[in-house]
């Protein structure tokens, strides 16, 4: 049986994370570095967040400096995961409409949040390698989908990480904010990241983010 061997332990096969991952040498050292600068800080590969068996897998980059990599918790704790929540609390996936930390009784329903890469990259800009290297948990999460499923890609980078998961060519399956696509199994459904730049730009507004989830909502409604 393959197992990825890290340098103290191993990956079980199949798996959807490794909090021990430290396949990334950048990635590694600048957690470290952060670490020493905010001992109180999660610093670590970010889990998924939500059911184990939910219909509804959203897909972001990457845990936020003060945000994910802080609370250990994906959007949680920065301005990107207001509007998430907000969002899933009014669609029915969120137990309440904010995020705050770990262990404060927010559930998601049928619903779980992941990032394309599980640690925290500098700048909030993980290179191709990295994005590569942290493919396999994010193939093995898709695969492990039930059918009927809609995965909603939080800007072009999560998306291109979800098509290069599923062995797909990205000329074939393009970006595009509210493109829908059909792979198999389930529904691939863009949006623009619900990042501080995208919201206080306009780029992406609460009118389109809501648009989104309804749609999202519509689709699962529909197979339910």
């Amino acid at each position: 049986m393959h197992a990825f061997m890290h340098d103290d332990h191993i990956t079980v096969p199949g798996a959807i994370f490794d909090k021990e991952c430290r396949e990334c040498p950048r990635l590694a050292a600048f957690l470290d570095e952060v670490s020493e600068r905010y001992p109180d800080y999660y610093c670590r590969p970010v889990p998924p967040f939500g059911a184990p068996d939910a219909r509804f897998l959203i897909v972001g980059l990457a845990p936020g400096m003060h945000g994910a990599n802080r609370t250990g918790r994906p959007f949680t704790g920065d301005h990107a995961g207001i509007l998430l929540y907000r969002m899933l609390h009014k669609y029915g996936f969120g137990s309440r409409d904010h995020s705050e930390a770990v262990g404060d009784g927010l559930r998601l329903i049928d619903c779980r949040i992941t990032n394309a890469v599980k640690c925290l990259p500098p700048d909030n800009k993980p290179v191709g390698a990295e994005i590569n290297t942290c493919n396999r948990f994010l193939a093995n999460e898709l695969g492990a989908l039930p059918n009927n499923s809609v995965v909603m890609a939080l800007g072009g980078i999560a998306h291109r990480a979800i098509v290069k998961a599923l062995g797909k060519r990205q000329v074939e399956v393009k970006f595009a904010h509210a493109a829908l696509h059909d792979l198999g199994g389930f529904q691939l459904l863009d949006s623009y990241h619900c990042s501080r730049y995208n919201t206080n730009t306009r780029r992406l507004t609460e009118a389109m983010f809501d648009a989104i989830f309804a749609q999202a909502r519509k689709l699962l409604d529909r197979t339910r």
